[in-house]
């Protein structure tokens, strides 16, 4: 494979949010060291899971908004592979189903730690990785991509690999687990504020088209207003102190990105994604030094 078809498969993968992925299973981990039930093997696989289940879904999106018609060349957007002929869409479709198998794979392993109650979870998230883009009822022609992401990349990732490692289901955990599913469907907000011209005109109903710009960004605010609010809650855990100055950089990294919204149009707002998402990243990757500082 030559260095730009390369290229093309490496922006296929959309790696400015792939820190989506990561950071719910991270901060799972956080919550397990503040609960001392850490074990650090089911969260690797769970970060492998969470990652190959994320590209696959990728993947999906752009070929099958290909197939449906929903994508034109010169899009706000990344540049989309199949779209603009750099990749063949039985390459695409292959990578996809690859990649969730191997995601499917690597899942099974993690039955080790749980036992059957992971099988259904799982199958969900690998049917929900596909369903996001087709299916009778695409996800994400329907304004209900922003669900799918608190779902599949909150509620899901934390609470399943926190509960891999000993951890008990209850409202603190369900909590958190909700706060990184806010955080997460903010990227996609970013990424459908941006696509809103290119989605109207071809007939794609995500909640940006529904609601429109300002509603956007206020929806934006409010959830990570709500996910600060939600991890206050673990105060008790870790220091204080950290946790507040934590939140709080998080929450003004947030207001700084609903301001540049205004500002901004078009590609643009590309930034302002991959920014949301290391926004999330931060937030995971400091929550987990708090609690392990402070076990």
């Amino acid at each position: 494979m030559n260095k730009a078809k390369l290229k093309c498969w490496i922006e296929a993968m959309r790696l400015r949010t792939l820190p989506v992925s990561a950071a719910g299973v991270i901060t799972a981990a956080g919550c397990a060291i503040a609960d001392s039930t850490f074990r650090l093997l089911p969260v690797v696989l769970c970060l492998i899971f969470a990652t190959l289940a994320q590209i696959a879904s990728n993947f999906a999106n752009e070929y099958y908004d290909y197939v449906g018609g929903l994508d034109r060349k010169g899009r706000e957007g990344p540049r989309r592979g199949v779209t603009e002929g750099d990749i063949s869409p039985k390459a695409m479709l292959a990578a996809t189903y690859v990649t969730l198998g191997t995601a499917c794979i690597i899942g099974l392993t993690l039955l080790t730690f749980s036992g059957w109650w992971l099988l259904p979870v799982g199958i969900a998230v690998a049917i929900g990785a596909v369903a996001y883009s087709t299916g009778p009822y695409p996800l994400s022609h329907h304004g209900l991509g922003e669900v799918a992401v608190i779902a599949f990349f909150g509620l899901v990732p934390v609470c399943c690999t926190y509960m891999l490692q000993g951890g008990q289901f209850g409202l603190p955990i369900a909590g958190m687990a909700l706060a990184i599913g806010l955080m997460g469907a903010n990227v996609l907000i970013i990424n459908n504020y941006r696509d809103v011209d290119d989605d109207r005109s071809v007939g794609k109903h995500t909640l940006a088209v529904k609601l429109g710009p300002t509603a956007m960004r206020l929806l934006y605010l409010f959830n990570s207003l709500a996910a600060i609010g939600l991890i206050m809650t673990w105060i008790g855990k870790v220091n204080a102190t950290g946790l507040s100055v934590t939140c709080g950089i998080y929450g003004a990294g947030a207001i700084a990105v609903v301001v540049m919204m205004g500002r901004l149009k078009g590609r643009q707002l590309t930034p302002l994604l991959g920014a949301t998402a290391m926004l999330m990243l931060f937030f995971s990757i400091a929550w987990t030094a708090l609690a392990a500082t402070n076990s």
